[in-house]
């Protein structure tokens, strides 16, 4: 660092000796957002890129697993945003109905001893917004720090009045064009919540249980009974069916005819059923409980069975199940299970483990319950978001996701959109038990808002409207809302054109509607992602005709996952998620989003172990190190190019005057920026990352600051460096920019104040700017392209690191010593012109081309490929017997590996019925292990 101690006052002066995020991440980032920098640019000159933030539930603060999500979305706005493209990121908050509420209510419960029932709708929903309050801003807050940058003038919630009317209006037409409707289904039902759950809410447990083995009498034959098998006997209340298989011989005989349901004399038709009965299964006969079995429903569909439902919303025993009514579930499976045994019906119980679904939000077990709920026809609306995919308008990156979205959209299920719950979207439906269809055609003759049909369960009229209808609406009858609210991902399917306004035609819908890119975790390629697209491609809310106008993006990302030190996803509902804050006030945000970066592969998820101080909270973790020691590394290059930058805006450029490692600096800062830009295009951010990483700490630190310091230090020498250096600083801070905002900005601020105009005359340019958030992009520029530059300085490199590697096996990294090249294949003069121009670089005292040490002269050496041969460096006379018995260890442990190897192959069973493939890698590495250890041998018998 030499070379820029007498200019340090006026370049480095800019910047702080030591990096400190603290002070510097408020003062920039309230320097963006005051002036305006992420509002899309009216006057920027390419076309609009658009992201709609998948927004974060307002039940507690964002994880490690957010952090990854924005990080990754905010490196595409500001690349896109340095392109010139026009750029929306628009951020918001989802109100995640079943999960906030749910969070309220345990609070509630915890704090005060009341439910929901206790408090009412109004209060229950009032505590729920001063909720959102509160956890929104900590949100939003979260992303500010983080670096997002996001148009906040634009911000979102999924309950607010833009989003409301949007999704009153779209359920409006959906009910008009009768892809809406209510009916009677088998729902998951959560009985801790009291609301219906959708599949993709529930996850699987095993659960250690029995099997219990009933005996159901045979009508009119005593002592005759029939065998079934359940892990939930208390759901026999409610049988209404046995079934046998149609072509099991055994029971033949007994198809058609009854059997008694005990203890509760229900008489039940014996049915046939081959798609239900596994004649090799058990006994071959299975109860049928159409009212609370997903399967059973089936059956009770198929033979038109009586469905019973025999539990209460809380998950009790109705009325349906004669003396057990009024019995928790659990308790009323041991009474049952009692009452069998004492009657002599159990014919045996058995241990068994069983997977019991589970909700999400409670956590407790899910109910098969039959319940009258909303749902959405998706048969039309599944076919035409598969189209899209196949068609090739969406595209999912990594491509085997596309797989999952195809695979679910084929089931085409029909959407249960109806909740029961107090917060969310009140389901715009109200019924009139009362009103005659004239009533409402005389009531709402001057609107085109409201639509009406026949409600078929109940009698009377259902009544859709975007608008609140009073209850005194049609005179003389009484108008009720339906109390249900609607499911979160109805609301959250819309938020790509809601939050720009629709249903009005608004500047920003006609501006950034298609958005760009959909960046997400796989876990909600269903729940979230496919009905987005069902939803955009149905609305169509710019009516456009082009299939490419009609999808909502048209590229889905999807991410790895952030897993605990256990491997488990991190989730708000586990409590195992870390606040990234948490990991900022150690490492800093850019240290955070560079390491988060780095591990985004698109193969493996990312265990991310990260570790607490008890005392003080602080993240102890060294995961995040490594993104901390690159901003240092950065810092501490930015400062040592000012001190050395002083005059480099007035030095004299000639392109003839650079030298080789000038060109060679050049070309490769061309390179990177080509190849970043390729890898951004593809979604691979970590290739991205990686290049940069390695282009800036090895390329432009370890190679060219290190080869020019001689030059920085002479007067006559060092304008066409410092030409060079500021221009390669000004794009590598530009091409690291998205990825570490706060830092790069920070240094942009000391490049600007050192040396403002950074272009290479006629070679290149390197557009001015005030902030490194407005700067351009690097242009591709094929005059920086220099292939023979780039070969010549790696042979330079290949030398010199020859050098380093035998010094450091001499134990000389640190010290000065002699290298010889006794065998230089005719490379002599690049030999000689590589140490004669950066031999600093390698710390040697002298060169021997085509000479050999002296004989005797123990010597370190490393084989150089550009040569054909190896340099040497003789090792001080205390190191020999380190190295005499470092490669002892070594052929001892080459030879207990061949040992094992050749064992193998010596076993004819191995070679004879392994894959050809382990037999021949087996040979191959037998092999490579001979050949190091006649290597190291031969090391051994020169060291004596």
């Amino acid at each position: 660092m030499s070379a820029g101690t007498s200019d340090e006052r006026a370049g480095a002066g800019a910047l702080p000796k030591v990096y400190d995020p603290a002070s510097v991440e408020d003062r920039i980032y309230r320097a963006w957002e005051e002036g305006g920098f992420f509002e899309p640019d009216a006057k920027a000159p390419k076309e609009p890129f658009t992201i709609v933030i998948p927004p974060p539930n307002v039940t507690d603060r964002l994880h490690l697993g957010h952090a990854l999500n924005n990080a990754l979305q905010d490196i595409l706005i500001r690349w896109r945003r340095m392109q010139g493209r026009k750029t929306l990121w628009l951020p918001g908050t989802d109100h995640a109905g079943i999960a906030t509420q749910a969070v309220v209510e345990r609070r509630m419960f915890e704090e005060e001893g009341k439910t929901r029932r206790d408090v009412g709708r109004d209060e229950l929903v009032r505590r729920i917004w001063a909720w959102r309050e509160r956890s929104g801003d900590i949100i939003l807050n979260q992303l500010r720090r983080i670096g997002c940058s996001c148009d906040w003038t634009r911000t979102r919630f999924t309950l607010d009045e833009t989003c409301a009317r949007a999704v009153r209006t779209a359920f409006y037409k959906m009910f008009c064009d009768g892809l809406i409707y209510r009916g009677l289904r088998l729902v998951n039902w959560d009985t801790h919540l009291q609301t219906a759950v959708a599949d993709d809410e529930v996850y699987h447990e095993t659960v250690a249980g029995h099997m219990w083995h009933i005996k159901y009498p045979i009508k009119d034959q005593p002592g005759e009974f029939v065998t079934v098998a359940t892990t939930r006997p208390e759901t026999m209340l409610g049988d209404t069916a046995v079934a046998v298989h149609p072509n099991d011989e055994r029971y033949s005989g007994l198809i058609g005819k009854t059997v008694i349901l005990p203890l509760l004399d229900r008489q039940l038709p014996v049915i046939a059923d081959g798609q239900l009965v596994d004649p090799e299964f058990g006994s071959g006969c299975v109860k049928v409980t159409p009212a609370h079995d997903p399967n059973d429903y089936e059956v009770g569909l198929r033979h038109d069975l009586e469905m019973i439902n025999i539990l209460t919303p809380d998950g009790r025993i109705n009325e349906n199940g004669g003396p057990y009514e009024g019995l928790d579930r659990f308790e009323a499976r041991v009474k049952v299970v009692e009452d069998l045994e004492a009657q002599g019906l159990m014919e045996s119980i058995e241990p068994y483990e069983t997977e019991i679904g589970h909700s999400d939000r409670s956590k407790t077990p899910i109910e098969p319950y039959l319940s009258e709920q909303w749902f959405v026809r998706m048969a039309l609306l599944a076919e035409r978001a598969m189209e899209a995919v196949r068609d090739g308008h969406l595209r999912f990156h990594p491509e085997r996701y596309a797989r999952t979205y195809l695979d679910w959209l084929s089931q085409k299920r029909d959407w249960c959109i109806s909740r029961q719950l107090w917060w969310g979207h009140q389901i715009p439906i109200w019924s009139c038990a009362t009103c005659s269809e004239q009533d409402l055609k005389e009531a709402f003759a001057d609107r085109d808002d409201v639509a009406w049909r026949e409600d078929e369960s109940r009698g009377g009229w259902l009544i859709c409207s975007p608008a609140d209808l009073a209850p005194d609406a049609v005179r003389g009858h009484t108008l009720e809302r339906d109390p249900d609210v609607l499911d979160t991902w109805f609301s959250s399917a819309l938020w790509p054109f809601s939050t720009l306004g629709w249903p009005e035609p608004t500047d920003d819908l006609k501006v950034f509607y298609p958005t760009d890119v959909l960046i997400t975790a796989r876990e909600i390629v269903t729940l979230w992602v496919a009905r987005m697209v069902m939803m955009g491609l149905y609305i169509n809310p710019v009516d456009s005709d082009d299939p490419k106008r009609k999808v909502p993006f048209r590229d889905v990302y999807i991410h790895a996952m952030i897993q605990d030190g256990q491997g488990r996803r991190m989730q708000k509902s586990l409590g195992n998620g870390v606040d990234p804050l948490k990991v900022i006030a150690t490492h800093g945000a850019d240290a955070l989003r560079f390491t988060l970066a780095y591990m985004t592969t698109e193969t493996q998820d990312v265990r991310m172990p990260v570790e607490m101080d008890p005392e003080t909270g602080r993240n102890t973790s060294p995961k995040f190190d490594m993104g901390r020691n690159f901003c240092n590394k950065l810092w501490n290059a930015v400062r040592f190019a000012l001190m050395n930058l002083d005059g480099a805006a007035e030095a004299e450029f000639d392109a003839a005057a650079m030298r080789l490692e000038d060109r060679w600096i050049l070309s490769r800062t061309e390179y990177i920026g080509r190849k970043v830009q390729v890898e951004l295009e593809a979604f691979h951010f970590q290739a991205s990352v990686m290049a940069l990483y390695d282009y800036f700490w090895h390329d432009l630190c370890d190679w060219y600051l290190e080869a020019v310091k001689p030059r920085m230090a002479d007067a006559h020498q060092r304008g066409t460096a410092q030409r060079v250096l500021a221009f390669v600083l000004d794009r590598a801070l530009r091409m690291l920019h998205p990825f570490m905002p706060f830092i790069t900005e920070a240094a942009w601020e000391g490049l600007n104040a050192t040396v403002a105009d950074r272009s290479l005359a006629r070679l290149a340019e390197a557009p001015p700017s005030e902030r490194l958030i407005a700067a351009a992009w690097p242009d591709a520029c094929d005059a920086l392209l220099d292939e023979e530059a780039e070969q010549a300085f790696e042979l330079r490199r290949d030398l010199i690191d020859g050098v380093r590697r035998a010094k450091a096996e001499s134990g000389q990294s640190a010290s000065a010593a002699p290298a010889y090249f006794p065998e230089p294949g005719g490379q002599e003069e690049l030999i000689a012109a590589t140490f004669a121009d950066y031999g600093q670089l390698a710390g040697v005292t002298e060169v021997h081309i085509g000479e050999a040490p002296a004989d005797g002269q123990v010597c370190a050496s490393h084989y150089v490929a550009s040569l054909g041969g190896s340099v040497y460096v003789p090792m001080p006379q205390e190191k020999v017997e380190q190295e005499r018995q470092r490669v002892a260890r070594e052929i001892a442990d080459k030879k207990r590996l061949l040992a094992g190897a050749e064992k193998k192959l010596a076993n004819t069973k191995f070679t004879e019925r392994a894959p050809a493939e382990v037999v021949e890698h087996q040979r191959a590495l037998a092999e490579e292990t001979r050949a190091a250890i006649d290597a190291l041998q031969k090391r051994a018998a020169e060291l004596g």
